[in-house]
């Protein structure tokens, strides 16, 4: 039997470890935030015939991805992080108002202050001692304060983001459509080839280049709050 004492990992690898494993968690779907009761619409457009297989799902969450996430919540999310962990709370602050005035259906809304509210609770139960930055944020501001206690880069960061949010979207796809496994794995490495390109636009863009403008998904959104039959919150 070897009794050989393995060498001490260095700090930097440690740090490193634990940057990565942090990422790891915050982008998991078991984080208990509730994102897999939300379609964001589209379950909506499943109804009205817009998504019907394998490729429309993924033409469809590649042009969200690309349209919509990296426009605003992945915008947001990398402008945040840069704010607290500057300290500086009044800026977070604007950017998470910004998020609640442009969400463009209730139930956008009421999912970006749940899923924050629940991470906020999440943070808390793990670090019970800390003050709360503020009673109540939008998802993509609460995830930049969760993330800014770790030392992953800003792109790491989204990219963490940008992958737990495909994850979700692709199990309500299966769901939804419904799609098998296979297809559901293939519209995710879809997502995961264009993730990068989308975390890149998203941190080339200032207060200017920021939007929230997908009117078709607004649409959707807002009929599915009357639509007879369903299976997630939004």
């Amino acid at each position: 039997m070897n009794t050989d004492t393995p060498p001490a990992p260095t700090g930097t690898a440690d740090a490193d470890d634990r940057a990565l494993l942090q990422l790891i968690w915050l982008a998991s779907p078991a984080l208990p935030v509730g994102g897999f009761s939300y379609s964001e619409g589209l379950e909506s457009a499943v109804e009205a015939a817009l998504v019907v297989d394998e490729t429309s799902a993924g033409d469809w969450l590649l042009d969200q991805l690309h349209l919509a996430l990296a426009r605003s919540d992945l915008a947001v999310l990398a402008q945040a992080l840069h704010a607290w962990r500057a300290g500086d709370t009044a800026r977070a602050l604007a950017l998470d108002a910004w998020v609640l005035r442009t969400r463009e259906s209730s139930e956008l809304r009421q999912q970006t202050e749940q899923m924050g509210r629940s991470l906020l609770e999440w943070r808390k139960s793990l670090h019970p001692g800390t003050a709360p930055a503020a009673r109540h944020l939008s998802y993509p501001v609460a995830y930049a304060l969760a993330a800014c206690d770790g030392g992953a880069s800003g792109r790491q960061v989204l990219l963490a983001f940008a992958f737990g949010w495909a994850e979700n979207m692709v199990q309500a796809a299966i769901k939804s459509v419904p799609l098998g496994q296979g297809a559901g794995q293939r519209i995710l490495g879809r997502l995961a080839t264009d993730i990068p390109a989308a975390v890149d636009h998203a941190l080339a863009l200032d207060d200017a280049g920021r939007q929230s403008f997908t009117p078709m998904l607004a649409i959707l959104s807002a009929r599915h709050e009357h639509q007879y039959s369903r299976l997630f919150r939004s």
